[in-house]
């Protein structure tokens, strides 16, 4: 073979340095593209040969990655299709070309020519981020091919001439520079393999590993153990997305979740994803214990390509309340930049998007149906999620109504249309409004749970950290249903009936009453009125109104409340104007004795409110004492 120079064609003699700089993302994905394009040309020979179209020995399919510190050098290799230097010129030199379309064309009665689809061009090109010189050894499967050679310094020049491989395949040296020399460490290219190549189609092997082997046994008769080396295969050639749900046990879906998440729990169940049209697409959807700090559980689903990882940035693809799910995807019909790095929004990633949302809901109402009781022990860890997809999401809405359900507080579970049933009869307003009462905290709510108890309301429990928007919603969606915090008013004015209680006092009682808590709260912020309760009732109640209350929770929650959120709190201050401590109180001269018992009451309802705090505390101890 003559040597030959030329350029490779291109359009600009800029494009090197754009490949280096901003067409990757991340430098580290060379790997991940020039061990890509090696499977893919192990997988072309093996399917040659199905096809007859290759009568050699195909052999055990293989792809090296080594590594030469001293040499500075990074070699992948493959016993693969293997190219010409007619292919190089072809394949290699011109950039914008793929060879994509001509192998399909050439190939497109096989069944599953996609298969067969390698990527050659610009993703060989990723080379050249971290290579001062990189150089190609081929030899192609054709009858008579010869080896050939093709080395580029990263200029537009290259140079082809005869090669020195003797097998089939094809070998890339990458002569690494002096920016990207972290990549000489066999730790750091473990690391590269083990993200981007742990699923790959085809064995990948990066160098030995020690491991233990039996060697007959011991006088005891226990078996006995040698160290050997063995090749160290990187990869997991069938994961379980690849297999029929048929042929895998509950402990296959386990086992791989431990691969994917050594260390977290146990996922509660997961969905097996497999359909063929209008999109090519499989995976396995996960459902983990979900922690109410459900920020931090995203970006954990991994995309994957053909078994080649892509990323766990999946936000195009899967609705955003799935982001909080665990697990894979792989398609090969989600469109990718030349990079493969970044998701692109197109008719394909929409019709995803649904087809995944769709699964889940349908996943979820058959767990439901098929043993509710088991369901509903899972509610605490999937609540969340099917709270936030309910919100997000108006499709999973439409299903997750029936699925869906409300626990009050005596931990009893509902669904939407089982709950206004209960709850119809007794909590519907004057207006015909059935009224949900609400507690977001158990313990520093139970005094209002207990007085809505007692007029025989029911109390639902709303605690996780969506609930404040998932509220909102239920509003909007519910025909002629409102929610109620319970403590957003005294029991007597949670559910407005026709029948008031009215206060024992006459108007200028109840104006001299009002004058004396105003004097003895002397706070802004703070509205007094004089109300009828039962004379069991507390004498006082502080509460702060449901709206101004529900918006600064959602404020703390983001979803542009914030103008809420920065407003001071407002409350109101609800005097029992039948409670004998009132009458106490009308009924002292002593002005300052009035002052010190109003005070004394507003104090007790702000302390079972959790509201009493520093020099306002001490003075209430104080004057507890004072009053014993």
């Amino acid at each position: 073979m003559t040597t030959e120079k030329g350029s490779i064609s291109i359009h600009t003699e800029n494009i090197f340095p754009i490949i280096k700089k901003f067409l990757y993302s991340d430098n580290e994905i060379f790997l991940r593209e020039l061990v890509s394009n090696a499977v893919d040309a192990v997988q072309k020979i093996k399917r040659l040969g199905s096809l007859g179209q290759f009568n050699g020995e195909v052999g055990e399919p293989l792809v090296e990655v080594s590594l030469d510190a001293a040499a500075k050098t990074i070699t992948i290799s493959d016993n693969g299709l293997g190219m010409t230097a007619e292919e190089i010129k072809k394949y290699i030199n011109q950039v914008a070309f793929s060879g994509a379309s001509e192998f399909v064309e050439k190939f497109k009665d096989a069944k599953d020519a996609n298969e067969i689809i390698g990527k050659f061009g610009l993703g060989f090109y990723s080379a050249f981020m971290v290579s001062d010189l990189v150089e190609i050894q081929t030899l192609s499967y054709q009858d008579g091919a010869e080896p050939a050679k093709w080395t580029c310094d990263g200029s537009t020049s290259f140079e082809i001439s005869e090669g020195s491989r003797t097998t089939r395949g094809t070998s890339i040296i990458l002569h690494v520079n002096a920016e990207s020399e972290e990549f000489l460490s066999e730790g750091k290219l473990q690391e590269i393999l083990d993200k981007y190549a742990k699923f790959l189609p085809v064995p990948i092997k990066f160098g030995t590993k020690t491991t233990q082997e039996e060697d007959g046994v011991d006088e005891e008769e226990k078996p006995k153990y040698k160290s050997v080396e063995v090749d160290n295969i990187v990869n997991t050639t069938n994961p379980i997305w690849t297999k029929a749900p048929a042929d895998l046990s509950d402990a296959d879906y386990l086992d791989f979740y431990k691969q994917l998440y050594p260390f977290g729990e146990d996922p509660l169940f997961w969905i097996h994803l497999n359909v063929d049209y209008p999109f090519n697409l499989t995976g396995v959807l996960y459902f983990p214990k979900v922690k109410d700090d459900f920020d931090m559980q995203r970006n954990k689903i991994k995309l994957y390509s053909r078994q080649v990882f892509i990323t766990d940035e999946v936000k195009d693809i899967v609705p955003e309340f799935l982001m909080l799910l665990h697990g894979v995807i792989d398609s090969p019909d989600i469109p990718l930049n030349v990079s493969r790095s970044f998701l692109q929004a197109d008719s394909n990633v929409k019709k995803i998007n649904s087809y995944i949302t769709k699964k889940v809901a349908d996943k979820l109402a058959e767990l439901f149906n098929k043993d509710r009781k088991a369901y509903e022990e899972k509610w605490s860890n999937i609540g969340l999620f099917v709270k936030y997809g309910m919100i997000s999401e108006e499709k999973f809405y439409d299903k997750g109504k029936d699925f869906a359900l409300l626990t009050n507080t005596k931990g009893e579970n509902f669904t939407f249309e089982e709950y206004k049933e209960k709850v119809a009869p007794v909590q519907t307003d004057k207006n015909g409004t059935v009224v949900y009462l609400y507690t977001t905290d158990t313990e520093k709510q139970d005094g209002f749970i207990q007085s809505a108890e007692k007029k025989g309301y029911d109390v639902l429990v709303m605690n996780t950290p969506i609930d404040s928007h998932f509220v909102s919603s239920l509003e909007q969606k519910l025909e002629k249903t409102q929610l109620k915090r319970v403590d957003a008013s005294v029991a007597n004015q949670l559910i407005e009936k026709d029948e008031v209680l009215e206060s024992v006092l006459s108007e200028e009682q109840s104006t001299s009453v009002k004058a004396i808590f105003e004097k003895a709260i002397a706070k802004p912020n703070f509205s007094v009125e004089v109300v009828g309760l039962s004379p069991d009732d507390s004498p006082v109640t502080v509460t702060m109104d449901e709206f101004m209350r529900r918006m600064k929770d959602m404020a703390k929650m983001g979803g542009g409340m914030s103008f809420y959120g920065n407003m001071p709190d407002s409350y109101k201050v609800a005097i029992n104007g039948n409670h004998k401590l009132v009458s106490k109180i009308l009924a002292s001269a002593d002005e300052t004795e009035q002052s010190k018992f109003a005070k004394q009451a507003v104090d007790l309802a702000l302390l079972s409110q959790g509201m009493l705090t520093g020099a306002e505390l001490t003075a209430f101890v104080s004057r507890s004492v004072e009053l014993i």
